[in-house]
């Protein structure tokens, strides 16, 4: 059977460039790997908040964790800010890691749903290490032990989407990948099997290959636009179809999570990096105007914006067959989900890691691109359904966006998700599905969807015995936040130099 000999990618970004690090380094010198992109031709930049996934992909690739840190800006992330979203005036805290420890063979929230029918009065974030140190600004590293109550964290990044893709082109160039400058101009197909055989620029370079991975963004102009690969639309689930985009100056010091915090047409993120803070006003265009979306992002900005804001259309769905023939789209090509839980880079290692493990012979057997497909669109379709939980959850907010979320139709399987829950504090949740149960039992407590009962197992355990071994580790918390470092400090000694304020030293 004839092997894959020469691969080429369609688009640099972070897309482009996450497939060029990773496939080089898993491949070697076996498949010639090419990549176009354009100068003239800008990238979303979406990307700049992640989720602990993200580990996979740099210790793939080899990476530094202290020269990533330093190429990129980066800080440490320990989950997600909710603010207004259940109603005016309230906040809560997605962590990433874990609540409580292992008590027993019962799962730790369903301890939790026992002590609080007994009269407990702790919140469940009161078992949340992450969640203590984002409130005092600290930070940590999960520990290997499972004795320490620093092995319940877990931990992201944000960075500068254009400085992690230079990073990685920089690691990708030394493992042989060949960049091209220029534009599409024109795509060469085999009359027999319709396979992509080789892409042409406008500076006259023809590039061949065996497969084509198509990081063109938006456009999506190999499955897209060549393959006219169908394109499914969820905007009826999630109606935001615009964001406008702005860094500001960094005035205080570096918080350890991201901030989301429901407007009356959308959402406004706020990213916090070593040397600046990206914002942006995540917006459903039919409830708002640009300008008045504009007015609204620049007029809630922590210092003043570095840049002019810039705007981004899209649509909210993918393309169930992201393999097709010889082409994969991975990135924005094979679809969008907005940036609401930072899966947009999950969603390219993603592709990228099905890739790998499905990697073809040169016939690209139409098997592995049915089994990709399958695997991503179970991705796809749980990530909806934990997106689609925050925006029908809501109470109060009079603005019509709201309004229409809270009265949608929903998606059986959140519904079923939402009724087990309520009932028992059962978690159905399926081994395939990206967010677990610590980011479930997050959104779903904190925007006021909470268990009537737990499940008849939880009845086992002594109640006061339960109730006493919560209160400890509640305590243990309580203790060893205030002991561990405070997030600049922590980025400080990882990169060897200090992180100074904006305002200090402006």
């Amino acid at each position: 059977m004839a092997r894959i000999e020469r691969l080429v990618i369609l688009g640099g970004g972070t897309a482009g460039w996450m497939t060029a690090a990773a496939l080089s380094k898993t491949l070697g010198a076996k498949v010639a790997i090419d990549l176009l992109e354009s100068d003239a031709i800008g990238t979303v930049g979406v990307g700049e908040a992640t989720i602990p996934t993200i580990h996979w992909f740099n210790q793939l690739i080899g990476l530094d964790e202290a020269e990533f840190v330093r190429a990129t800006k980066a800080s440490f992330k320990l989950g997600i800010e909710f603010v207004d979203w259940a109603r005016p005036g309230h906040r809560y805290f997605h962590p990433f890691g874990r609540y409580g420890v292992d008590l027993g063979p019962v799962p730790f929230h369903q301890c939790w749903l026992k002590a609080q029918s007994d009269g407990a009065a702790a919140p469940l974030s009161a078992y949340s290490l992450a969640t203590a140190l984002a409130a005092q600004n600290r930070f940590a590293k999960p520990s290997d032990d499972p004795r320490s109550i620093l092995s319940t964290l877990g931990y992201a990044y944000h960075f500068d989407a254009s400085l992690y893709a230079a990073h990685l082109r920089g690691l990708a160039q030394a493992n042989r990948v060949r960049r091209h400058e220029g534009k599409l101009q024109a795509v060469e197909r085999d009359p027999n099997t319709g396979f992509v055989t080789a892409i042409t620029t406008d500076r006259g370079e023809r590039l061949a290959g065996d497969l084509f991975v198509d990081c063109s963004g938006f456009r999506a102009v190999l499955i897209g636009e060549e393959l006219d690969t169908a394109f499914e639309d969820w905007s009826h689930w999630l109606p935001c179809d615009r964001a406008v985009a702005v860094p500001c100056a960094r005035v205080v010091d570096t918080t350890p999570y991201t901030r989301s915090t429901l407007r009356p047409a959308g959402w406004q993120w706020r990213i916090p990096l070593q040397h600046r803070i990206g914002n942006g006003y995540v917006y459903a265009s039919s409830f708002v105007s640009d300008d008045e979306a504009t007015a609204t992002l620049l007029a809630n900005l922590d210092g003043e914006p570095l840049a002019d804001p810039r705007m981004l259309r899209f649509t909210a769905g993918f393309r169930r067959e992201s393999w097709t023939k010889n082409v994969v789209a991975i990135g924005l090509s094979s679809g969008f989900l907005e940036p609401l839980e930072s899966t947009s880079i999950h969603l390219i290692q993603s592709g990228i890691a099905k890739l790998i493990a499905l990697f073809p012979d040169a016939d690209c057997d139409p098997a592995l691109a049915r089994q990709f497909n399958t695997l991503f669109g179970i991705d796809m379709d749980g990530i909806k359904d934990f997106l689609i939980l925050h925006y029908h959850a809501t109470e109060a907010h009079e603005a019509p966006l709201w309004q229409h979320t809270r009265h949608m139709a929903l998606p059986d399987s959140l519904i079923a998700k939402e009724q087990h829950y309520r009932r028992t504090g059962r978690l159905m949740l399926t081994s395939d599905e990206l967010f677990r149960e610590a980011s479930w039992l997050a959104v779903l407590n904190g925007q006021g969807i909470v268990a009537t009962d737990h499940s008849p197992i939880a009845d086992t355990i002594d109640s006061a015995t339960n109730r006493r071994q919560l209160d400890q580790l509640a305590a243990i918390i309580a203790r060893a936040a205030p002991t561990l470092p405070m997030h600049d400090d922590a980025i400080a000694a990882l990169i060897g130099q200090p992180v100074r304020n904006a305002a200090l030293v402006a």
